[in-house]
């Protein structure tokens, strides 16, 4: 029998024919340098929530070396927010809306959670006005999964003031 002969697609080396263990082996996985640069753009494009919160607590966040906005409606962010973040619907992300911030800043944009493309529809559109741009993974639900402060109301406020979000089941 003839060993099977590798099918190169994107970069990825398939083995086609070859008998597989289990459907994670089924495909083979990618080489190295491909994992490498692959997992280092997705870092350059998203963050989690553990890491906005580690950042909210640090002195770093103190120094504005990033925006976070909630991209979900007023009455949403109202319910209840990260601590810090600025309400900015995704529909009116402008020019006129972000001059007061360098064209440097980078912004870390989330919504309701993963079953919300709120974010990313910011995160294209911060990106179309030529900003930097991260997606905060999981948004309010993934907040709220690993029991972070969150606010009330209209104004941002501060993770000191926040009220503790209970777990969701």
């Amino acid at each position: 029998m003839a060993s099977p002969k590798p099918h190169i697609h994107d970069d990825l080396a398939i083995l086609v024919g070859a008998p597989a263990l289990s459907s994670v082996s089924e495909i083979q996985s990618a080489a190295p340098d491909t994992a490498l640069i692959h997992f280092a753009t997705r870092l350059s494009l998203e963050t989690d929530c553990a890491d906005v919160h580690q950042a909210l607590t640090e002195v770093a966040h103190k120094t504005g070396d990033f925006v976070l906005f909630d991209v979900r409606s007023p009455e949403a962010y109202a319910r209840s927010h990260v601590p810090g973040a600025i309400n900015v619907p995704h529909r009116t992300i402008n020019a006129e809306r972000l001059k007061d911030w360098p064209i440097d800043t980078l912004f870390v944009v989330y919504c309701a959670g993963p079953h919300c493309n709120g974010a990313d529809r910011a995160a294209l559109r911060l990106a179309e006005l030529k900003r930097r741009v991260k997606l905060m993974l999981g948004g309010m639900t993934g907040w709220a999964d690993e029991g972070f402060a969150i606010v009330k109301g209209d104004a941002p406020g501060s993770l000191s003031k926040a009220a503790k979000s209970p777990p969701a089941e």
